[in-house]
């Protein structure tokens, strides 16, 4: 497990001393226990959940229900990683009143230390509450899963210098309003760098360079357990998904052929007892 509990604190040293953060989305208790064992510093859970766990086309059907069921099991397994819940669609946009409340049973009942919701300047109204409440708010720029509708579908975002720039206006706006970090996702990486520098918040990419201030990768892809194309910026460090249909495929062919279980996988009897016991059968 990580040496000891990440705050907001040890994030924000982590970027003045430049060491990168290590963020994983993840969505339940065994995935929680070892990201907590490769001393991971951030899990978020992400509304990734409805297309990775729930098999969705897109976020857009994820509510808070949902989201606080993910949250309250990662928040099981992990000890010392900083817990982020990701706001689902349609939970902070209607009102500063709506995000303020549902922020707040982020805390209360999924266990979370803060949470993150897409969107610039324009989510400010909401952002600014959340934060006037007293509760932590990771930003997320670039290409917002929550808005590929209006964004004609997932796409890179910034790819010309007038976007570009109104990103950065938008994450120097958001940090002047006190977010404590944002998201980069799918941006160009000279976009990516340039806002990280320019910002004394960390940046956490995602398909956005090594220009961040760290990095995130959602807990399938990386694994390879994931039954969708990947994405550009996926590394897949491991093929579990293979490995899980091998074990699955050679249980079903031990069933079939009387090999499993064996005598070491049941439980015996006293012999008394289990003479008894026969004798009762014999009589029936």
């Amino acid at each position: 497990m990580t040496a000891k509990k990440i705050t907001l604190l040890e994030l924000q040293n982590k970027k003045k001393q430049q060491e990168p953060i290590v963020m994983v989305t993840a969505y339940e208790y065994a995935a929680a226990r070892l990201a907590e064992a490769a001393a991971i510093d951030v899990i978020l859970v992400g509304d990734s959940l409805g297309m990775v766990m729930l098999g969705h086309e897109t976020t857009i059907p994820v509510t808070m229900e949902m989201m606080l069921h993910h949250c309250q099991a990662v928040a099981r397994g992990r000890q010392n990683s900083f817990l982020v819940g990701d706001m689902p669609f349609g939970s902070y946009e209607t009102s500063p009143q709506d995000a303020v409340k549902n922020a707040v049973r982020f805390l209360q009942e999924g266990g979370v230390d803060a949470v993150k919701l897409e969107g610039g300047r324009e989510m400010l109204p909401s952002i600014q509450a959340i934060l006037n409440a007293g509760i932590p708010v990771m930003g997320h720029l670039g290409l917002t899963p929550q808005s590929v509708s209006k964004l004609g579908g997932f796409r890179v975002q910034g790819k010309t210098a007038t976007s570009a720039y109104a990103m950065l206006e938008d994450a120097l706006a958001l940090q002047a309003a006190g977010c404590f970090s944002l998201v980069l996702e799918a941006i160009p990486a000279a976009v990516a760098a340039a806002i990280s520098q320019r910002l004394t918040i960390p940046t956490i990419g995602i398909g956005a360079g090594v220009g961040c201030d760290g990095q995130v990768l959602v807990y399938h892809d990386l694994l390879g357990l994931t039954f969708r194309p990947y994405a550009r910026f996926v590394r897949q460090y491991a093929n579990l998904t293979q490995t899980i249909t091998t074990a699955l495929t050679s249980f079903r062919d031990e069933v079939h052929s009387g090999q499993f279980p064996a005598p070491e996988h049941g439980y015996g009897m006293d012999a008394n007892e289990l003479a008894q016991f026969e004798a009762m059968l014999r009589e029936t």
